[in-house]
């Protein structure tokens, strides 16, 4: 028998957001679901994948999710890929989880941010907030360009000589806002305000992350970001032509 529990269901304002906690551990779940109705918002919660889809079933889709991987019947890996069929529902992992492979393979193909236990629950309010209000950004038009890199975030579109780069979301608007800056050096707690939009600022690992994914697409071309020690990134500006 599902052991989901459906906070306000039926109930709930519709300017409430809705969020979708996915954990085997009921203490996790009392947690989150405390601390995020406290903050102003409409929680569902499961106790595994299955139990999820059955919640999304009768709710409808939240706006977000706060998945674990290690659950039984389904994890967190296979709720997603279940879920990523039908929707673009964000996902935040929230796992005992803290080996790098585990964080790649999670911001790689699933979620767009993970945070290891044990955790701040400020933190994670801070987090889903900024995500939540990314769902529905407002962005002004413009083209940034660094030598052969031109980043539209009009268009949401980077192309590199006239080819275009496929990147996520995530992985364009730190492209952008890098680009929009050459030469200066961001640090990794400016990116996480800046880009993903934290106003509390703690794990600061999944930047690393995410350069290195970036990097990754841009291929013979990853020089352009560079790394400056002890302090963070910065896209390269391009060299001046030589005067005859």
């Amino acid at each position: 028998m599902p052991t989901a529990d459906v906070a306000g269901s039926g109930q709930a304002s519709a300017a409430l957001q809705r969020i979708l906690v996915v954990d085997d551990d009921p203490a996790i779940l009392r947690l989150v679901k405390t601390k995020l109705e406290s903050a102003g918002y409409d929680v569902l919660i499961a106790d595994s994948g299955v139990d999820a889809l059955e919640v999304i079933g009768r709710s409808g889709m939240p706006h977000l999710a706060i998945v674990d991987i290690n659950m039984p019947l389904m994890n967190g890996f296979e709720f997603c890929e279940a879920v990523q069929q039908f929707s673009d529902l964000p996902v935040i992992m929230l796992s005992a989880q803290d080996e790098e492979d585990t964080i790649i393979k999670s911001l790689s193909n699933y979620a767009e941010d993970y945070i290891t236990k044990p955790f701040s629950p400020r933190e994670l309010v801070a987090r889903l907030r900024a995500l939540l209000r990314r769902a529905q950004p407002e962005r002004a038009g413009g083209t940034v360009a660094v030598g052969d890199l031109k980043v539209d975030t009009l268009a949401r579109e980077a192309t590199w000589r006239g080819k275009a780069l496929t990147l996520t979301p995530r992985e364009f608007e730190l492209l952008a806002f890098m680009a929009g800056r050459p030469g200066r050096v961001s640090t990794r707690e400016e990116l996480l305000r800046k880009v993903w939009g934290y106003d509390y600022v703690g794990e600061t690992r999944t930047v690393d992350v995410h350069i290195r994914r970036l990097r990754a697409k841009l291929g013979a071309r990853n020089g352009l970001i560079e790394t400056v020690m002890g302090v963070g990134y910065k896209v390269a500006r391009p060299p001046r032509p030589e005067t005859p």
